[in-house]
C-alpha cells in the first residue's frame, strides 16, 4: 500500500497513529466507536473539548475572559458559547485560538500514555482545518451523501437547518476532505458495511490482529490491498459501501 503515511509500520518508541475525521452527521463517532471495538484507544477531540470547558476545565479562565456572558460558576455554557461565536469569525478565532493548543496537548498526552499499543485513533472534526494530519501516520475521512448528512444533522436534538448551515459553513468542505484523506470510507449504506471497510483499512495497514479477530481463510495473513483500492502515490484508497 502506497500513500502519505501509509508505509509507516507500529515501533516502539509510539503507536502507528491513524487520523479520523469528517464533516458533521458523516459518521465519525460511530466509526470511532468501531474502531475502539477492534482494540483501538481513540482519543475524542470533541470530548477533550467538553472536559477543557467543563467545570474547573483548563480552558475556563481564558474562555470566561473573552465570553464573559458564557461562563457559568466553575465552567462554560457551551450552547451559550455555541450561540456566540456562530455569527462572528473573529470570535471563533479567538476561541479556537484558546482551545487547538490544550487539545493537541491532550491528545499528544494520549498517545503518550498509550505507547504501548499498536496503534491509536485520534478522531479529530476539524483535522485538516488545523494541520493535525501532519501528526499522523494515515488519515480516514468520513463521508455520505448531502442528503444523508442533512437528515442525520437536523434530527439532532436543538439542531436546525440554520445551525447547520453555520457549522458547514466554519468546516472544510467534505469533497476537500475527501481530497485530503488516505482513505475514504463512505457510512450511508449501513453499519456492517462501514464496519467491514474500516477494519479492512487496518488489516491493510499492518495494524489488525487477524488471529484475534477471528479473520479466516485467505485474510489470515497479510495481503496487499485489492486492485480497486491500492493507491499511486499522492493519491488514497476508497473503501465505498458496495
Amino acid at each position: 500500500m502506497r500513500g502519505r503515511g501509509a508505509e509507516r509500520r507500529p515501533s516502539s518508541k509510539r503507536p502507528f497513529i491513524l487520523g479520523l475525521t469528517g464533516s458533521i452527521g458523516m459518521g465519525k463517532t460511530t466509526a470511532a466507536r468501531m474502531l475502539k471495538a477492534l482494540g483501538f484507544p481513540v482519543h475524542s477531540a470533541d470530548a477533550a473539548v467538553h472536559r477543557l470547558l467543563g467545570p474547573d476545565g483548563k480552558a475556563v479562565p481564558a474562555v470566561g475572559r473573552l465570553f464573559p456572558e458564557a461562563r457559568r460558576g466553575r465552567g462554560i455554557n457551551r450552547r451559550i458559547l455555541g450561540e456566540v461565536v456562530a455569527q462572528n469569525p473573529e470570535k471563533l478565532k479567538a476561541l479556537e485560538a484558546v482551545l487547538h493548543p490544550l487539545v493537541a496537548a491532550s491528545e499528544k498526552a494520549f498517545v503518550r500514555e498509550n505507547r504501548a499499543a499498536r496503534a491509536v485513533v485520534l478522531e479529530i472534526p476539524l483535522l485538516f482545518e488545523t494541520g493535525a494530519e501532519s501528526r499522523c501516520d494515515a488519515t480516514i475521512c468520513m463521508t455520505a451523501t448531502a442528503s444523508v448528512q442533512r437528515a442525520r444533522v437536523v434530527a439532532r436534538p436543538g439542531m436546525t437547518l440554520k445551525k447547520f448551515h453555520v457549522l458547514r459553513r466554519n468546516q472544510w468542505t467534505d469533497a476537500a476532505k475527501r481530497r485530503k484523506a488516505d482513505f475514504v470510507v463512505t457510512s450511508a449504506k449501513g453499519l456492517s458495511e462501514t464496519r467491514r471497510c474500516l477494519r479492512d483499512i487496518v488489516r491493510d495497514l499492518g495494524l489488525l490482529d487477524v488471529r484475534q479477530h477471528g479473520i479466516q481463510g485467505p485474510f489470515s495473513h497479510p495481503r496487499p490491498p485489492p486492485s480497486s483500492s491500492r493507491r499511486k502515490p499522492g493519491s488514497r484508497a476508497v473503501f465505498r459501501d458496495s
